[in-house]
């Protein structure tokens, strides 16, 4: 497990320093995705689904993300993006092309729907997160106007 966590740190690093993530905000990015995938595989150690360990995961990320871009008045997907960088289905989504151009379409469908489920997961997580940050925003804004 230390090794995979190693890896999506270094993946989030590597994708926040490909899109030029000022420096000031590449520790915390990173280190959200080190934490992100160390919160993913905790929860598949307990016998979640990969589909609620995504969700959950996800969720993560944006609370993540909305807090640190408060805490450094910063815009959240500075933080989110490099942070959920590691749930990315890539190898699911490999392994559904591989299977369909070796003409395997039934493991195509399996991995497909894998790879369906997953990104699923990750925008319900993000969704629900970002709504209730939003509707909590918007409530502080009326109490105000009051």
């Amino acid at each position: 497990m230390g090794i995979q966590i190693i890896t999506a740190l270094l993946g989030s690093l590597g994708f926040s320093l490909l899109f030029g993530l000022r420096p000031r905000y590449l520790c915390f990015a990173t280190l959200g995705g080190g934490i992100c995938w160390a919160f993913y595989q905790c929860c598949l150690q307990m016998g979640l689904s990969v589909f609620v360990t995504c969700l959950l995961a996800s969720a993560f990320s944006a609370i993540y993300g909305e807090l640190l871009a408060r805490i450094m008045k910063a815009p959240a997907p500075l933080f989110f993006i490099p942070t959920a960088i590691p749930l990315v289905p890539g190898s699911t989504l490999y392994y559904t092309m591989r299977s369909v151009v070796q003409g395997e379409l039934s493991t195509a469908a399996d991995y497909g729907i894998q790879t369906l489920l997953t990104a699923l997961a990750i925008a319900a997580g993000v969704s629900l997160v970002w709504s209730m940050f939003f509707m909590e925003d918007r409530l502080e804004s009326y109490l105000k106007k009051k």
